[in-house]
């Protein structure tokens, strides 16, 4: 009989927990600065298309002072006909339209500090005030 030799036991492929470990700490950093760069692309997106939005709005309420003779009262009426205007031919704007990307309301005066009507954009935070994204913008800038 002969005496059977030792053989040492081939590893096992594969991966051991401090690995595994290692690679999810690893994926979990990666995915943190990606949702820190894509969400801030994302609110100045939104702060661009509500610059745009400001000057469709104003070009609405211009149109609908054409037609009735002044600027709307509220904001509302280039949505709904008031009672008592002759020559409304709107609606002049969606009630989506009122509200900026944010979803917050805009601003309106009439009659306006700095033209027959002032329209405010808010931005970010939709307060009056603030820096960056949140900065006003009005109509008249």
């Amino acid at each position: 009989m002969r005496p059977t030799r030792f053989k040492p036991a081939r590893r096992q492929g594969g991966f051991t927990l401090l690995e595994m470990l290692a690679v999810i700490v690893l994926l979990g950093i990666v995915a943190t600065i990606v949702v820190r760069q894509v969400g801030g692309n994302v609110d100045k997106g939104k702060y661009g298309a509500g610059k745009a939005q400001l000057a469709s709005l104003s070009m609405k309420i211009e149109s609908y002072g054409l037609d009735v003779g002044s600027p709307p009262k509220t904001l509302q009426q280039l949505v709904e006909k008031p009672g008592n205007s002759a020559g409304w031919a709107g609606p002049y704007a969606k009630p989506s339209d009122l509200k900026d990307p944010f979803g917050h309301a805009f601003g309106y005066r009439f009659p306006g500090e700095h033209g027959a009507f002032d329209l405010i954009f808010y931005g970010q935070d939709g307060q009056p005030g603030g820096e960056g994204y949140s900065a006003d913008l009005g109509n008249w800038e």
